[in-house]
């Protein structure tokens, strides 16, 4: 299976500045989700800066999610929230829940993982950094990845901090791969750079070190 990829824009303040490199990026490979992070704005105007984004992922069947702000997600027509840790995640079901997607990242443990499904989870992320950008070890996301996809059927996503990484999550069994804040820092090569991840994340020819796995599940 070939894990899809999940992109991750920087803090944006100005999304209509920002479409033509999220229309190039989006064309370059397989994307299934982007997390759309804003700048600190008051409410309308974040409302509005995501109802600017949105029909240049939506369009190609791409999920769009907001980076927490489950309040607005359905106001300003996104598809769902990804939430940090378990207690924002738990504060946001009601707000997302049945008609949007609900993912879950900053998990600290397994239990919070398990926790996070157990309650409506629609996919689990590992790797990803703290607000202060602080994460977890590759190895111990390789292993956490591993884990998970051997023995539960909801989603998990691999963060990737740099493209040296995406192989290895790949090999995991990792259903999604999110791409980090460092895949748009050469706009100049930004369709080479998805073009390169999608790569890495292909499974290696029989006999290559593929490793089997059950189906996957989508966004």
């Amino acid at each position: 299976m070939t894990p899809r990829l999940y992109l991750i824009t920087p803090p944006l303040e100005d999304p209509a500045a920002f479409a033509p490199a999220l229309e190039e990026a989006l064309g370059a490979g397989d994307v299934a989700a982007v997390l759309l992070r804003l700048a600190a704005a008051d409410e309308r105007t974040r409302i509005n800066r995501v109802k600017a984004i949105a029909p240049a992922v939506q369009r190609r069947d791409v999920a769009l999610l907001l980076d927490g702000m489950p309040e607005i997600a359905a106001r300003a027509g996104a598809d769902g929230a990804h939430l940090t840790g378990v207690e924002a995640f738990a504060a946001a079901l009601a707000l997302l829940k049945p008609d949007r997607i609900a993912g879950a990242g900053g998990l600290a443990s397994r239990h919070d993982a398990m926790l996070a499904a157990e309650t409506g989870a629609d996919y689990v992320m590992f790797g990803d950094p703290d607000r202060r950008g602080r994460r977890a070890s590759l190895d111990e996301t390789l292993e956490r990845l591993s884990w998970w996809a051997e023995l539960f059927e909801v989603p998990c996503v691999g963060y990737a901090a740099s493209l040296d990484e995406v192989t290895a999550l790949r090999e995991t069994g990792a259903d999604f791969i999110a791409l980090g804040e460092w895949i748009w820092n050469e706009p100049k090569n930004l369709s080479a750079a998805i073009a390169a991840a999608a790569a890495a994340a292909a499974p290696a020819p029989a006999g290559e070190g593929d490793r089997p796995k059950g189906d996957g599940g989508g966004l």
